[in-house]
């Protein structure tokens, strides 16, 4: 039986499959849609699927580096627990491993795994574990020498926060004090030059509404912005901010009386900038007694 687009987009809306596997489910079951949804069952597929409406704003962030070349790869659970679940952990860390052969996330999820692909390693997972997860983001970075720090670590080279430092030298153990500084600071880029000018303009208008409702002088009110611009750089930029290591030096001095330049810098934290609907308890109740 001839397999239609309308059939597959059946069995995806059904099911909640992926276009790959609704098509392949429906080629092997001759084009039966009640056979198809079941051999989806059977593969764990469906049921991975009906989760992959649920948030997924836990998990952990790995890191890894090979030669001149270090990754961070956050991979989403719905809850801590699974974070710690060894499985959970060990999957995690061989898609950090996988992560270290590409270059974008794109070509992360078609890495093969133990001979699969990480998007089928995950869907894997979700059917036995019994959450909903995803390989959400990857940084990579390149350098003479790469640093990573993992912050709350859960087990060997992940945790909630990971960091990669890439520099020009050789003091790893220089890096690893800035990878430290960048997990607890959370600089918005290395240096004014690759701020986002976006994010530059919409600080230098707030300054400037700030600034006038003081009632003074355009000319004093310019004379503000340019000092309170100054000290924004100071905050937000990695190599102007003052080191946590030595606060009376910037991290930009420190690097240099070290020997060493910082020429870039990664960090990923677990669930940042994930929207979590938050319900209370009674609502949890009632949904529950609904069921």
């Amino acid at each position: 039986m001839a397999i239609t687009a309308a059939m597959v987009k059946e069995l995806r809306e059904s099911t909640g499959a992926g276009m790959m596997d609704a098509k392949k489910a429906l080629t092997e079951n001759d084009g039966d849609m009640d056979a198809a949804v079941d051999w989806l069952r059977t593969k764990g597929l469906a049921k991975a699927a009906k989760k992959s409406g649920r948030t997924a704003a836990e998990g952990l962030v790995a890191v890894a580096v090979e030669g001149g070349k270090g990754v961070a790869v956050e991979v989403n659970s719905e809850t801590d627990f699974v974070a710690k679940n060894a499985d959970f952990q060990a999957m995690v860390g061989s898609i950090a491993s996988a992560a270290l052969k590409v270059d974008d996330l794109d070509a992360l999820l078609a890495a093969e795994v133990g001979g699969k692909p990480v998007k089928d390693v995950v869907t894997e997972k979700v059917a036995t574990i019994g959450e909903n997860m995803s390989v959400r983001r990857m940084a990579t970075l390149s350098g003479d020498t790469v640093v990573t720090y993992v912050h709350n670590a859960a087990a060997d080279g992940m945790g909630k926060i990971g960091v990669l430092v890439a520099l020009s030298g050789d003091d790893a153990a220089f890096g690893r004090q800035v990878a430290m500084h960048i997990a607890a600071v959370n600089p918005a880029s290395l240096s004014e030059d690759d701020l986002d000018p976006a994010l530059v303009e919409k600080e230098r208008q707030v300054q400037m509404d700030i600034a006038r409702e003081s009632g003074k002088p355009d000319a004093v009110i310019e004379k503000m912005i340019v000092g309170r611009m100054k000290k924004y750089m100071a905050e937000v930029t990695l190599l102007n901010q003052a080191f946590v290591v030595n606060p009376d030096l910037t991290v930009g001095k420190a690097a240099e009386e070290a020997g060493v330049t910082i020429t870039g810098f990664a960090r990923l934290e677990v669930g940042e900038g994930i929207a979590v609907e938050k319900e209370d308890f009674a609502a949890e109740v009632a949904k529950v007694g609904q069921a």
